[in-house]
């Protein structure tokens, strides 16, 4: 049994109302769902320890921290048990902010902020193409992004 299948129509308002504002309180929380404080801090602490509620964070804007592109970048490697050093080196970039490893064309698939293209291109010809095992990349950039939200049960 999967940890979703331990949860009830309560616990997904609950899980609705944090993803939209995880600073909300539970004394708000409560409210909304008709319960007492009480009973919204046992029930998130159950999710937590289920392993459905496993942070909680701050969204910034990248755009008024200065990074106004938003590219995402195939990585191919010259091997595939190349993966692991690859990964490694990726993770020294501080632009990148998620990849994945992938089937399909490429071997990495990764996001990444950059200030602008010219910046973009510093990264790509001066870091993630310079890293042993990379073959080639192929490079996307977003011109806008439509959802941005938490997968909810």
């Amino acid at each position: 049994m999967i940890a979703s299948d331990l949860i009830d129509k309560t616990d997904r308002k609950i899980l609705h109302l944090l993803s939209e504002n995880g600073r909300v309180s539970f004394l708000e929380i409560a409210r909304v769902c008709g319960m007492s404080g009480a009973a919204i801090h046992q029930r998130v602490a159950k999710l937590e320890s289920l392993g459905i509620i496993t942070g909680y964070g701050v969204r910034l804007s990248v755009e008024r921290m200065g990074y106004a592109t938003c590219a995402f970048v195939g990585v191919f490697l010259e091997k595939a048990n190349l993966y692991h050093s690859v990964a490694k080196e990726l993770e020294k970039i501080p632009e990148i902010v998620e990849y994945h490893y992938t089937t399909g064309n490429y071997a990495i698939f990764l996001k990444m902020y950059c200030r602008n293209n010219q910046h973009l291109m510093e990264i790509l010809n001066g870091q993630i193409q310079k890293i042993s095992g990379v073959s080639s990349t192929e490079t996307f950039i977003s011109l806008e992004e439509g959802i941005r939200r938490e997968l909810l049960p």
